[in-house]
């Protein structure tokens, strides 16, 4: 069987993994969207206490390696406190906390980039320091961010991969089990990096256009004042 008869065989399965992957990486980055703007809001916060939550869960995920936080929490909590979930589940979770940790700190920075005197001419109009928040500083922040934030689900779609090691189904996993059936690694493992090149291609492209189309509209926003 030559490469071409093996890749078609191979590409239901693949398929299979790659619907897998993507709908880990689509939910990780929703949740951790959600985990990201709470921790941030929490890092921002002049309160002590959520200051302290916020800082802890952020230094914990990101001082930690993402395999060790899989195995932790699949095998180690399951055993430890008696919660069974699957795999699928689990890997959705870790991906999440730590794709939280990430964005928390990106939410942050887009925050802290946009100008001071935009909040405080908020303030000046009577609007409280919630609803300056939500309407002015935050539709900015928004815009800054959103290349990083792309860029944070190129990343979390490579930290799929690691989710194999618990036994999700993604690409990886798929690849595994193919190889483990026809020892036929060179090929399988060398389709499986040519699929997530593609994938990780076209999302940094639309990165690119992304950043480029925000960076010209600011441009001629700056402009026309």
């Amino acid at each position: 069987m030559d490469f071409f008869e093996l890749f078609m065989q191979s590409l239901p399965r693949f398929a299979d993994g790659m619907r897998t992957t993507l709908f880990l990486t689509v939910a990780a980055l929703f949740f951790g969207i959600i985990l990201g703007m709470i921790a941030c809001f929490f890092k921002i916060s002049k309160l002590k206490v959520l200051r302290a939550i916020a800082t802890i869960y952020v230094d914990i995920i990101r001082g930690t390696p993402l395999l060790v936080q899989a195995y932790f929490l699949y095998f180690g909590i399951s055993q430890g406190i008696g919660i069974t979930m699957t795999n699928t589940t689990a890997g959705i979770i870790v991906l999440s906390l730590n794709a939280g940790a990430y964005l928390s700190e990106i939410f942050r920075s887009g925050i802290n980039a946009v100008n001071k005197g935009q909040m405080e001419a908020a303030r000046s109009l009577g609007l409280s320091y919630s609803k300056a928040m939500i309407k002015v500083v935050l539709p900015q922040a928004v815009r800054i961010v959103i290349p990083s934030v792309v860029n944070q689900f190129i990343i979390t779609l490579k930290d799929t991969t690691i989710i194999s090691v618990i036994g999700a189904p993604e690409l990886m996993k798929t690849a595994n089990i193919i190889v483990a059936r026809n020892f036929r690694g060179f090929e399988i493992y060398g389709m499986v990096a040519i699929l997530y090149f593609i994938v990780i291609f076209i999302l940094t492209k639309i990165s690119q256009v992304i950043e480029r189309r925000l960076s010209n509209g600011k441009s001629k926003s700056s402009q026309s004042a």
